[in-house]
């Protein structure tokens, strides 16, 4: 416990920005605004423990959310931890989840962060970014996904909904997911931080929408910026 809180003591804040008043103010009512509509936001990843959070994070690459769902429920009712993964190996996982793109890679890569953090961690997930992303399979967004969602770190996972919504508000711009996490670090209210991820990647999921926008029932509307915006 004393190495986790350490980690955690470790971790640099993000450096803050300071920005108009005027566009400080829109941010803030952007987010009051998320956070009205949905104050606890939630994953919709199933998992029971921060290892079978991971494990759905890495399956999510490149897949739905709905697709990794339907393929875990039976995965994690025997194999809820690294040391059950490990044993269970790499042939029954890939049946498992064989429904899942990339499947065959995706398995192989369970198997081996399931051994790392065995041997590297004692079974357990860390609490550190650079200790996840040292796992297979694990890259940023995986990372701050976890860190976020199981041990509630103020991170932001920038998937393809963030990239959206953050340039189209705009909220923080940016040509690559990470120039836009560290945007939005700099910018999101510190009160709102904890839930950022959650609330922009539903917006874009369900709302934001890549192709056809749903704008006549979006809750933003009047703060967003974004030109071809429909009435």
């Amino acid at each position: 416990m004393a190495g986790r809180n350490k980690e955690l003591a470790n971790r640099k804040a993000p450096a803050r920005r300071r920005l108009p008043a005027a566009e400080a103010a829109r941010i803030e009512a952007i987010f009051a605004r998320l956070a009205e509509a949905n104050p606890e936001p939630k994953s919709e990843l199933r998992y029971t423990n921060p290892f079978t959070l991971l494990v759905a994070v890495v399956l999510s690459a490149q897949a739905t959310d709905a697709g990794v769902n339907k393929a875990t429920p039976e995965l994690f009712a025997i194999a809820d931890t690294p040391e059950k993964m490990a044993a269970l190996g790499e042939d029954r996982v890939r049946e498992a989840i064989k429904t899942i793109g990339l499947f065959r890679n995706k398995a192989k890569n369970v198997i081996a962060l399931s051994q790392l953090l065995i041997e590297r961690h004692g079974g357990q997930v860390p609490q550190d970014r650079d200790a996840l992303t040292a796992l297979p399979g694990v890259g940023r967004k995986t990372a701050n996904v976890v860190l976020n969602v199981a041990f509630h770190q103020p991170t932001i996972a920038v998937d393809t909904h963030i990239f959206r919504v953050s340039n189209r508000l705009p909220i923080a711009k940016g040509a690559t997911p990470e120039a836009v996490e560290k945007g939005l670090e700099a910018v999101v209210p510190e009160k709102y931080l904890l839930h950022a991820h959650h609330w922009l990647i539903l917006h874009g999921r369900y709302v934001c929408k890549a192709r056809k926008p749903e704008c006549a029932r979006c809750i933003l509307y009047d703060l967003c910026k974004f030109k071809e915006k429909t009435a």
